[in-house]
């Protein structure tokens, strides 16, 4: 696929966002633009989760969840690419759920959700999934906000992830195997994701390039 000219939309959480990005030029999206002479737009929010959670959050903004957010959305885009799980992970409480949910209410019903309404109101536009990447403590996790101990393995949510986007026959980025950011190795994690979460500027730059390869491919 040329990209140039192209309009490209990224729903995510504080990666997109670009924390850990020294300004905001150095974000991966904006990099993808740069690169392409795509027009982004960046809808990434800090902390959001993909889905609908049973409590209130620590911070209010993070309810802010995938589903709830695309309605609002350009509605010119040529390219949908979608970010998120390691929040659900991270300090999440919805339940996993199972294949046949189809309400936001859990991990599963949230990806269904999301993705059929991106077929009805984006026919035409190329949709992408990517996966989250490594992180840290990537087997369980307690966060400090709310105490919240994840449900699975991130591994596991990166599993969904997969087995719904090709129900949709939805082409996946695989950042979990092939982004080369494995923060549980030490010269890794100094070199580009310093906080085990978060890209740094080398990072970014690294997921820009996966991301503009990916794309052209289709």
């Amino acid at each position: 696929m040329e990209l140039k000219g192209k309009k490209i939309i990224f729903l995510g959480d504080s990666i997109t966002e670009g924390v850990g990005a020294s300004a905001t030029d150095k974000r991966y999206t904006d990099l993808v633009a740069q690169k392409t002479g795509a027009t982004v737009y960046n809808h990434g929010i800090s902390g959001t989760r993909i889905a609908k959670q049973k409590k209130p959050s620590y911070e209010p903004s993070w309810d802010k969840d995938f589903c709830s957010r695309v309605k609002d959305f350009e509605k010119d885009a040529d390219i949908i690419v979608v970010f998120g799980g390691t929040n659900d992970y991270g300090h999440g409480d919805a339940d996993l759920g199972t294949f046949s949910d189809r309400t936001p209410d859990t991990f599963y019903g949230a990806l269904h959700t999301l993705y059929t309404y991106l077929c009805e109101n984006y026919p035409k536009a190329q949709k992408v999934i990517m996966t989250p990447l490594h992180r840290v403590n990537e087997e369980s996790l307690l966060c400090d906000h709310n105490s919240v101990v994840p449900i699975a393995p991130l591994k596991t949510y990166v599993e969904i992830i997969r087995e719904v986007a090709e129900y949709y026959s939805y082409p996946v980025l695989d950042m979990f195997k092939v982004s080369g950011i494995q923060p549980n190795i030490q010269k890794v994690k100094e070199l580009f994701m310093p906080d085990g979460v978060h890209p740094n500027d080398a990072g970014y730059e690294l997921i820009s390039e996966k991301v503009i390869g990916f794309l052209k491919t289709l």
